[in-house]
């Protein structure tokens, strides 16, 4: 791509940027995204197919790039032989939310987008479906328990849903009240240590 035409594409993620902000997906104005970019509605239409087209752009970077490592972490713990498992429980989770925090406090505002301004696009169920994967896992981790013979009680997955979504919700806050990197570093790990003790006390003594 020649100088003008990263400049041009660039002018026109900006002014979405801003006004998918202040609006979200579903009260932005492409009108005005094309008016304050400063370029026709032709040459907008030469990037990009719709809004959402251009919403996914600056999005889906950092969709792929939170899901990505927060899948790594997932498998790679389930795929610790068995009679490991127990003693590795949270390190892996624990350098994965650090990472995502590190990752969020340096794409601040594209993240803010994804996670509280996508209503109305294939991104509005992001966070549920990162519930929905540590539900899977926190439930298969539990079988694993009782197979190593630990009196593990029966829990209801949608409970599971609950605390899950209770979990990600929190962590998520970091990114929509701006917090700074120390600050999020700290109220994560507490929020941490919080639904640990909570998830210990449920599966028993």
């Amino acid at each position: 791509m020649d100088e003008k035409t990263v400049s041009t594409l660039e002018r026109i993620q900006q002014a979405a940027l801003d006004e998918f902000s202040e609006k979200g997906f579903l009260g932005a104005s492409l009108r005005q995204i094309v008016k304050n970019a400063g370029v026709t509605t032709g040459a907008f239409y030469g990037y990009f197919s719709s809004k959402e087209a251009l919403f996914a752009s600056i999005v889906e970077p950092h969709a792929a790039a939170l899901m990505g490592r927060f899948m790594e972490a997932q498998t790679s713990f389930a795929e610790l032989p068995e009679e490991q498992q127990p003693d590795h429980m949270g390190v892996e989770s624990s350098d994965c939310v650090h990472w995502m925090v590190d990752y969020i406090c340096r794409h601040r505002e594209p993240v803010k987008l994804l996670l509280s301004r996508s209503e109305g696009t294939s991104y509005e169920h992001f966070v549920h479906n990162m519930v929905e994967v540590e539900v899977e896992y926190t439930l298969k981790y539990m079988d694993v328990l009782r197979r190593l013979g630990r009196d593990i009680p029966e829990l209801d997955e949608q409970m599971c849903h609950i605390i899950a979504s209770g979990m990600f919700n929190g962590i998520f806050e970091v990114v929509i009240h701006d917090m700074p990197k120390d600050r999020a570093l700290r109220y994560t790990d507490q929020l941490r240590d919080f639904y640990t003790a909570g998830w210990l006390k449920l599966m028993g003594p």
